[in-house]
């Protein structure tokens, strides 16, 4: 029927939903550039203050999770999360009102909608809380893809961050799907910085202040190696004596690294204390000495 011959009534509630479209169209729309920008600011932002930082700040940022391209994902994994909630709290609205104007009760439909949802939640308490849990978890920034986690007595890197269902990867190839609403402790090796922890062991009559005197020089000369330039926070250093025993005397060294790169560096600081203190003529151990036992995996 042409909107010229139609009832006023009738043509009133046209435009109505006329409008009502329209203005849902432009609130998405509005929607949608606003969540950009944001994005698009917090990232600039990050960028920003990285380069203000310098190269050592960097290193830094890097170790603690906040460098730019983990912040920039971050941010982009909360964006699509308000789009999506916004989306749907624009168009149930616009819904309810085009439903109003045409004159639909909504009474009875919000009643069976309410019985519904409670039915509903009692029988998806778990779904809900997996749900929330994930939301969370992204917000939060607890982990992402490709971190090395700990969760419970599964330990492996994180392959995907799903709203409901995390999927780590353990050692063994094996794929483990886990509720985010089952998740209570994470460990995540990825984020912040690791220790490289290096024990050497001379004999228990050398003296300890002439070792250590002869490894700080070691630990300057690998943090100054440009092949450890991006895997060191900061100068390695020499603790002292950690151990004495009738054959042995152990130092301990230890460095500050970017997250899951100390192992690297931990065996260039031993290679090069050894040679160190075999050229300065530092005895090791001594004959009948032997390595601890590690203990036995249960």
């Amino acid at each position: 029927m042409p909107l010229q011959s139609l009832p006023l009534s009738d043509t009133e509630t046209a435009i109505h939903l006329g409008v009502i479209l329209l203005v849902t169209l432009i609130s998405l729309w509005l929607v949608q550039v606003a969540i950009r920008r944001v994005v698009a600011i917090a990232t600039n932002r990050t960028r920003a203050h990285l380069e203000r930082l310098g190269r050592p700040g960097q290193i830094i940022a890097q170790a603690t999770g906040s460098d730019n391209e983990r912040q920039s994902a971050r941010a982009r994994t909360i964006g699509t999360m308000l789009r999506s909630a916004a989306t749907l709290v624009i168009v149930s609205v616009a819904l309810l009102t085009a439903l109003a104007d045409l004159g639909i009760n909504l009474a009875p439909v919000l009643t069976t909608a309410g019985v519904g949802g409670v039915a509903l939640a009692f029988g998806a308490q778990s779904l809900v809380k997996d749900v929330l849990s994930g939301i969370f978890l992204v917000i939060e920034d607890q982990y992402g893809v490709g971190d090395q986690v700990k969760i419970g007595d599964v330990s492996g890197s994180i392959e995907e961050v799903a709203l409901r269902v995390t999927t780590v990867r353990d050692g063994d190839g094996r794929l483990w799907y886990l509720r985010n609403g089952e998740i209570t402790k994470v460990a995540n090796i990825s984020q912040g910085w690791s220790m490289a922890t290096v024990d050497v062991l001379i004999g228990p009559d050398e003296d300890p202040t002439r070792a250590a005197a002869l490894l700080q020089p070691v630990c300057e000369a690998v943090h100054a190696d440009p092949e450890f330039a991006d895997q060191l926070v900061e100068v390695p250093s020499v603790l002292g004596v950690e151990q004495i025993t009738p054959y042995s005397m152990t130092l301990r060294l230890s460095a500050k690294c970017v997250a899951n790169q100390q192992w690297g560096v931990q065996r260039a600081l031993l290679a090069r204390a050894k040679r160190a203190l075999d050229e300065a003529g530092i005895a090791g151990p001594h004959a009948g000495w032997t390595p601890p036992v590690p203990p036995t995996a249960v």
